[in-house]
Protein backbone atom coordinates (compact mmCIF):
# COMPACT_ATOMS: atom_id res chain seq x y z
CA UNK A 1 0.00 0.00 0.00
CA UNK A 2 1.25 3.44 -0.99
CA UNK A 3 1.90 5.94 1.84
CA UNK A 4 -1.08 8.45 1.37
CA UNK A 5 -3.21 6.26 -0.43
CA UNK A 6 -5.55 6.58 1.73
CA UNK A 7 -6.85 10.09 2.29
CA UNK A 8 -8.84 11.68 5.11
CA UNK A 9 -13.06 11.36 3.82
CA UNK A 10 -14.70 14.24 2.87
CA UNK A 11 -15.78 16.48 6.02
CA UNK A 12 -19.53 17.28 5.32
CA UNK A 13 -21.54 20.43 4.87
CA UNK A 14 -22.13 22.12 8.70
CA UNK A 15 -26.40 21.74 9.17
CA UNK A 16 -27.01 23.47 11.96
CA UNK A 17 -28.93 21.30 15.04
CA UNK A 18 -32.79 21.49 15.86
CA UNK A 19 -32.34 23.66 18.74
CA UNK A 20 -30.16 26.54 16.48
CA UNK A 21 -32.98 26.76 13.86
CA UNK A 22 -35.96 27.69 16.78
CA UNK A 23 -33.84 30.00 18.61
CA UNK A 24 -33.23 32.09 15.26
CA UNK A 25 -37.00 31.33 14.08
CA UNK A 26 -38.04 32.19 17.35
CA UNK A 27 -36.12 35.23 17.00
CA UNK A 28 -37.59 36.34 14.16
CA UNK A 29 -41.46 35.86 15.08
CA UNK A 30 -40.78 37.84 18.06
CA UNK A 31 -39.30 40.80 15.90
CA UNK A 32 -42.17 40.27 13.29
CA UNK A 33 -44.53 40.59 16.55
CA UNK A 34 -43.02 43.75 18.51
CA UNK A 35 -42.95 45.53 14.72
CA UNK A 36 -46.66 44.71 14.53
CA UNK A 37 -48.12 45.56 17.92
CA UNK A 38 -45.48 48.81 17.44
CA UNK A 39 -47.17 49.78 14.50
CA UNK A 40 -50.71 48.98 15.95
CA UNK A 41 -50.20 50.83 18.75
CA UNK A 42 -48.90 53.83 16.68
CA UNK A 43 -52.11 53.46 14.52
CA UNK A 44 -54.61 52.91 17.73
CA UNK A 45 -53.37 56.07 19.99
CA UNK A 46 -53.40 58.29 16.61
CA UNK A 47 -56.67 57.84 16.41
CA UNK A 48 -58.58 58.82 13.66
CA UNK A 49 -56.34 61.14 12.18
CA UNK A 50 -54.30 58.12 10.97
CA UNK A 51 -57.51 57.28 8.22
CA UNK A 52 -58.60 60.32 7.03
CA UNK A 53 -58.68 60.98 3.79
CA UNK A 54 -56.17 63.73 4.67
CA UNK A 55 -53.98 61.93 6.95
CA UNK A 56 -50.30 61.75 8.22
CA UNK A 57 -50.18 58.27 9.76
CA UNK A 58 -46.87 58.34 11.99
CA UNK A 59 -46.72 54.67 12.37
CA UNK A 60 -45.38 54.23 8.50
CA UNK A 61 -42.12 55.67 9.81
CA UNK A 62 -41.46 51.91 10.57
CA UNK A 63 -41.65 50.91 7.26
CA UNK A 64 -37.98 51.79 6.23
CA UNK A 65 -36.32 49.77 8.70
CA UNK A 66 -37.02 47.02 6.46
CA UNK A 67 -34.28 47.62 5.00
CA UNK A 68 -32.15 46.54 8.21
CA UNK A 69 -34.33 44.02 9.34
CA UNK A 70 -36.00 42.53 6.61
CA UNK A 71 -38.78 40.07 6.83
CA UNK A 72 -39.95 40.91 10.44
CA UNK A 73 -40.17 44.46 9.65
CA UNK A 74 -42.14 43.49 6.04
CA UNK A 75 -44.50 41.02 7.84
CA UNK A 76 -44.65 43.18 11.27
CA UNK A 77 -45.79 46.71 9.56
CA UNK A 78 -48.27 44.03 7.73
CA UNK A 79 -49.80 42.51 9.98
CA UNK A 80 -50.02 45.73 12.36
CA UNK A 81 -51.66 47.60 9.91
CA UNK A 82 -55.04 45.00 9.32
CA UNK A 83 -54.83 45.13 13.71
CA UNK A 84 -54.48 48.84 13.88
CA UNK A 85 -57.32 49.61 10.70
CA UNK A 86 -59.34 47.25 12.10
CA UNK A 87 -59.44 48.45 15.20
CA UNK A 88 -60.36 51.67 13.60
CA UNK A 89 -63.11 50.49 11.45
CA UNK A 90 -65.98 51.01 13.67
CA UNK A 91 -65.58 54.66 13.34
CA UNK A 92 -63.31 55.30 10.24
CA UNK A 93 -65.75 56.24 6.98
CA UNK A 94 -62.88 54.30 5.19
CA UNK A 95 -63.68 50.51 7.12
CA UNK A 96 -63.10 47.64 5.60
CA UNK A 97 -61.50 49.47 2.52
CA UNK A 98 -58.91 49.97 5.08
CA UNK A 99 -58.71 46.59 6.12
CA UNK A 100 -58.25 44.96 3.07
CA UNK A 101 -56.20 47.24 0.91
CA UNK A 102 -53.80 49.32 4.04
CA UNK A 103 -52.23 45.93 4.69
CA UNK A 104 -51.44 45.42 1.09
CA UNK A 105 -49.81 48.92 0.69
CA UNK A 106 -47.43 48.52 3.51
CA UNK A 107 -46.86 45.00 1.90
CA UNK A 108 -45.67 46.58 -1.38
CA UNK A 109 -44.21 49.95 0.20
CA UNK A 110 -41.96 48.04 2.98
CA UNK A 111 -40.57 45.16 -0.48
CA UNK A 112 -39.88 48.34 -1.93
CA UNK A 113 -37.72 49.36 0.36
CA UNK A 114 -36.44 46.33 0.97
CA UNK A 115 -35.34 45.50 -2.56
CA UNK A 116 -33.84 49.01 -2.69
CA UNK A 117 -31.93 48.78 0.46
CA UNK A 118 -28.51 49.97 -1.28
CA UNK A 119 -30.31 52.79 -2.03
CA UNK A 120 -31.98 53.50 0.97
CA UNK A 121 -33.49 56.47 0.40
CA UNK A 122 -34.67 56.00 -3.33
CA UNK A 123 -36.48 53.45 -1.52
CA UNK A 124 -38.25 55.16 1.08
CA UNK A 125 -39.42 57.97 -2.07
CA UNK A 126 -40.94 54.61 -4.13
CA UNK A 127 -42.71 53.28 -0.88
CA UNK A 128 -44.20 56.43 -0.23
CA UNK A 129 -45.63 56.76 -3.98
CA UNK A 130 -46.55 53.34 -3.63
CA UNK A 131 -49.14 53.96 -0.21
CA UNK A 132 -50.19 57.50 -2.26
CA UNK A 133 -51.54 55.61 -5.03
CA UNK A 134 -52.93 52.69 -3.37
CA UNK A 135 -54.61 54.06 -0.65
CA UNK A 136 -55.16 57.25 -2.09
CA UNK A 137 -56.44 55.04 -5.42
CA UNK A 138 -59.44 54.58 -3.12
CA UNK A 139 -60.71 56.73 -0.67
CA UNK A 140 -62.01 58.80 -2.88
CA UNK A 141 -64.52 56.02 -3.75
CA UNK A 142 -65.68 55.68 0.03
CA UNK A 143 -69.50 57.30 0.40
CA UNK A 144 -69.34 60.16 3.07
CA UNK A 145 -65.35 60.88 1.83
CA UNK A 146 -66.60 62.05 -1.55
CA UNK A 147 -68.43 65.11 -0.25
CA UNK A 148 -65.74 66.11 2.41
CA UNK A 149 -63.32 65.95 -0.63
CA UNK A 150 -65.01 68.00 -3.22
CA UNK A 151 -65.33 70.78 -0.76
CA UNK A 152 -61.83 70.46 -0.01
CA UNK A 153 -61.07 70.56 -3.92
CA UNK A 154 -63.08 73.76 -4.34
CA UNK A 155 -61.41 75.59 -0.93
CA UNK A 156 -58.26 74.65 -2.48
CA UNK A 157 -59.07 75.48 -6.49
CA UNK A 158 -61.96 77.48 -6.46
CA UNK A 159 -65.38 76.81 -7.18
CA UNK A 160 -64.84 76.98 -10.95
CA UNK A 161 -61.84 74.68 -10.90
CA UNK A 162 -62.30 71.31 -12.78
CA UNK A 163 -59.96 68.47 -10.82
CA UNK A 164 -60.41 64.91 -10.65
CA UNK A 165 -60.94 63.81 -6.83
CA UNK A 166 -58.81 60.64 -7.38
CA UNK A 167 -55.89 62.72 -7.81
CA UNK A 168 -56.70 65.05 -4.96
CA UNK A 169 -56.32 61.99 -2.76
CA UNK A 170 -53.35 60.55 -4.31
CA UNK A 171 -51.48 63.71 -4.31
CA UNK A 172 -52.40 64.16 -0.43
CA UNK A 173 -51.67 60.66 0.57
CA UNK A 174 -48.12 60.79 -1.32
CA UNK A 175 -47.49 64.02 0.19
CA UNK A 176 -48.16 63.11 3.94
CA UNK A 177 -46.32 59.51 3.31
CA UNK A 178 -43.45 61.70 2.05
CA UNK A 179 -43.25 62.64 5.27
CA UNK A 180 -44.01 59.69 7.65
CA UNK A 181 -41.30 57.69 5.11
CA UNK A 182 -38.61 59.50 3.59
CA UNK A 183 -38.81 62.42 6.33
CA UNK A 184 -38.97 60.47 9.83
CA UNK A 185 -38.64 57.11 8.52
CA UNK A 186 -35.63 57.73 6.51
CA UNK A 187 -33.87 59.97 9.46
CA UNK A 188 -35.18 56.90 11.92
CA UNK A 189 -33.42 54.32 9.35
CA UNK A 190 -30.07 57.38 9.05
CA UNK A 191 -29.72 56.70 13.22
CA UNK A 192 -30.15 52.96 13.05
CA UNK A 193 -27.68 52.03 10.28
CA UNK A 194 -25.28 53.47 12.34
CA UNK A 195 -22.39 51.24 12.43
CA UNK A 196 -22.38 50.87 15.93
CA UNK A 197 -25.68 50.01 16.02
CA UNK A 198 -25.38 47.50 13.99
CA UNK A 199 -22.69 46.06 15.12
CA UNK A 200 -24.90 45.76 18.30
CA UNK A 201 -27.83 44.65 16.82
CA UNK A 202 -25.21 41.76 15.14
CA UNK A 203 -23.70 40.85 18.46
CA UNK A 204 -27.48 40.68 20.14
CA UNK A 205 -28.02 37.76 17.49
CA UNK A 206 -30.18 39.88 14.66
CA UNK A 207 -29.69 39.27 11.71
CA UNK A 208 -28.83 42.63 9.64
CA UNK A 209 -29.17 43.69 6.19
CA UNK A 210 -26.54 45.95 5.22
CA UNK A 211 -26.00 47.86 1.93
Amino acid sequence: MLAGEWGLPPVPPYKPRRWEVKIIGSRDIALTAVFSALYAIAVISQGLSAATSVQLRFADCLLPLSAIFGWPVIAGVSIGCFIGNAYLSSSSPNGIYDIIFGPIANLLATLIIFRLRHSKFLGCILAAFAIGITVGGYIWIIPGLREAIASLAKFLLGNEASFPLWILTILSMTVSSLVAIAGIGYTLLKILSKKETLNMLKAKGFKIYES
